[in-house]
């Protein structure tokens, strides 16, 4: 076995981004080692990278969290999960045993990992995944390593916001602010439940591709009064808000455009701040509004979402803007939070 892996590795927050050869990882007692063929770019990457999570991330470091693949080692009292077998994880792993993953809700298990945060991640050929019999999910052999990479966080995430906590119905109006990956994802998966989808983003391309997904209307985010103009098309707003950038400015706009009794969605993290984030309370009390969090999605709840995604119910590969290698991501890694983004980039770590 060659004892150095390829990954992609920080020494120091916010500084360069390298492309090096790594220790091979070993399988941990209850856990598995994953051989990454695709793992998504995604934001929250970069707020590893930017060192936003210094007490749970230790240098040197390896992002990557959303990932799909094939199980190369197994630890001991694995069970469930064999050699080969095609296969994703949510970006929170929780520990198994606890009272909230036993009841289904290991996405606020206290004692949680989280590849690419809590230990090195999948910007990598190989990855250690822990608690495998909890957390593993199978990949169907009609769905692609590409398409599950993406399910592991975006799409998972935006699938438990619109179904899991806003519970979206047929006919409500949705406002989507920010059409990234979680943006889209969350546009695709309201529209499938019958809603009318409103999509801000300040990209045209963004916003080009909210509309190939389903957005009724989009609004370009270009010092506009978001609130007033949603309010305009909706009849009085909306019915659902969805922050996937995560900045008060967002969170405002997605705040402010609900109408009375209107649910919000918190996805997109928020960079430090002082004194803050600052949210717009007084509307949230004047015209009870529900303000929900919403962290990533279960393992126990991936079966219905495959389900949907393996019928062409959900289409999350149309979503994918294209493939790249370990030298091209480690360069994009650090622009991820300004660099226009029109769909899911993804990287196979087996290209370069």
């Amino acid at each position: 076995m060659n004892p150095h892996v390829r990954a992609i590795q920080l020494d120091e927050f916010t500084g360069p981004v390298h492309v090096r050869d790594v220790p091979d990882p070993t399988a941990p007692d209850g856990g598995v080692v994953v051989r990454v063929h695709a793992t998504g770019l995604c934001l929250s990457d970069w707020h590893a990278w930017a060192g936003h999570d210094p007490d749970i991330t230790a240098l040197p470091h390896v992002p990557g969290h959303e990932l799909a693949g094939v199980v190369d080692q197994v630890g001991a009292g694995v069970t469930r999960w064999h050699v080969g077998d095609r296969v994703t994880v949510p970006f929170v792993s929780g520990c198994g045993t606890c009272h909230w993953c036993r009841t289904g809700q290991a996405q606020v298990c206290p004692d949680q990992t989280q590849p690419g945060f809590t230990h090195w991640g999948s910007y990598a050929e190989l990855v250690v995944l822990h608690a495998a019999d909890a957390n593993l999910v199978a990949v169907p052999h009609d769905v692609t390593l590409e398409t599950a990479a993406s399910l592991g966080c975006r799409f998972a995430t935006a699938y438990r916001a619109v179904v899991g906590r806003a519970r979206v119905a047929p006919g409500e109006w949705v406002v989507v602010v920010g059409a990234g990956g979680v943006g889209l994802s969350a546009v695709m998966i309201a529209v499938a439940r019958g809603a009318r989808v409103v999509a801000v983003d300040r990209n045209p391309a963004a916003l080009d591709a909210a509309r190939r997904a389903g957005a009724e209307h989009t609004l370009l985010a270009d010092g506009r009064d978001v609130p007033a103009a949603v309010h305009d098309l909706t009849g009085g707003g909306a019915h659902v808000s969805l922050d996937a950038v995560g900045s008060e400015p967002t969170c405002a706009d997605a705040v402010l455009s609900l109408r009375r009794r209107g649910r919000h969605v918190q996805v997109g993290l928020f960079t430090p701040v002082d004194g803050g984030p600052r949210v717009p309370l007084a509307r949230a009390i004047a015209w009870e509004l529900d303000l929900l969090g919403s962290h990533g999605m279960a393992a126990a709840d991936y079966p219905e979402m495959l389900d949907l995604v393996a019928t062409g119910a959900l289409r999350p590969q149309e979503l994918l803007d294209r493939v790249v290698g370990l030298h091209e991501a480690a360069a994009l890694l650090p622009t991820m939070d300004t660099a226009p983004r029109a769909g899911m980039v993804v990287l196979d770590p087996r290209r370069d």
